[in-house]
């Protein structure tokens, strides 16, 4: 039994964008923003509140977030790895935070310079002030099917950090294969270990596309009873510190599959294969979604 309906988590301002090399201009990253709450996404990572010397692409995150026109349906999220961030997206205004641990120890190390439950005890003041804010925080667990400096991970890390994570006050973890290394029997039996130590219902998935798996891999998850998606428009995205790990899974190519399985997800595919264009001809590159190349002869 697949979902009647899955809720889309567009990561391509944030997650998508983090990484590109060329800054790119505040009125790009605004026109991207509002074209995909166009399209219909219901949730836009709009930026993260880091230290732009780790990630100077996201420096101008409150300025984005001060310049979109807001719809109010639309969540408007941050990435706050510590209480200074959190503080930093409140005043500029974002609905809701996330925060990120690792299922692997050296990419925690390398990631963001500590170990895991080092990572989880920086968290604790966040989840405290955006309990007093009334804010909800959603998780993220990195490397959850292989690591670049690990190899295999252990589905029960995996479960573990999650559980940590969903005690600590997150509404929903969203698993994120970070390099794309996963394949659909692995994704399968890591969900399913996870799943005994944490409900369904509170998972999301995050694939990379590295190897040209994530959408197996997606379907195989939506086969567990998940039902939110994290993708980020044209495939924007990579991971600094995996080597060779392409983007995210592409919206569009998430839209054109789930909307071929009759799962409503209330996204215009016409209108956000636009906008993936509109970002990656800002870029001077060629979209990565196959389907936004297949409809538009490119």
């Amino acid at each position: 039994m697949y979902p009647s309906k899955v809720k889309i988590v567009e990561v391509g301002p944030r997650d998508g964008l983090q990484n590109e090399k060329s800054l790119i201009a505040l009125a790009d990253k605004v026109a991207l923003v509002e074209a995909l709450a166009d399209a219909g996404l219901s949730m836009v990572e709009t930026g993260s509140f880091v230290s732009p010397k780790w990630v100077p692409q996201m420096a101008d995150s409150a300025q984005v977030f001060a310049a979109i026109r807001r719809k109010s349906d639309v969540t408007y999220s941050a990435l706050t790895p510590n209480l200074k961030g959190f503080e930093a997206a409140m005043e500029a205004g974002a609905d809701e935070v996330a925060i990120f641990g690792a299922a692997s120890e050296s990419f925690s190390q390398k990631n963001i310079n500590c170990s895991i439950a080092e990572s989880l005890a920086r968290f604790e003041p966040v989840m405290e002030a955006a309990q007093r804010a009334g804010k909800r925080v959603r998780g993220y667990v990195s490397c959850v099917l292989g690591c670049p400096y690990e190899g295999e991970i252990s589905a029960h890390k995996v479960a573990e950090v999650t559980r940590a994570l969903l005690d600590m006050g997150c509404y929903e973890v969203s698993l994120g294969d970070t390099i794309g290394v996963g394949t659909p029997l692995k994704t399968q039996q890591m969900l399913e270990i996870v799943a005994r130590t944490v409900s369904v219902d509170k998972l999301a998935v995050h694939f990379h596309d590295t190897y040209g798996q994530a959408l197996a891999n997606i379907l195989v998850a939506l086969q567990q009873g998940v039902s939110v998606i994290d993708s980020a428009v044209a495939g924007l995205g990579g991971c600094p510190y995996a080597k060779g790990a392409s983007g995210n899974v592409a919206t569009e190519d998430v839209i054109y599959m789930l909307s071929g399985m009759g799962i409503d997800t209330g996204v215009d595919l016409n209108k956000l294969v636009k906008a993936g264009n509109a970002i990656t001809a800002s870029l001077g590159r060629p979209t990565q979604s196959k389907v936004a190349r297949a409809m538009t002869g490119t």
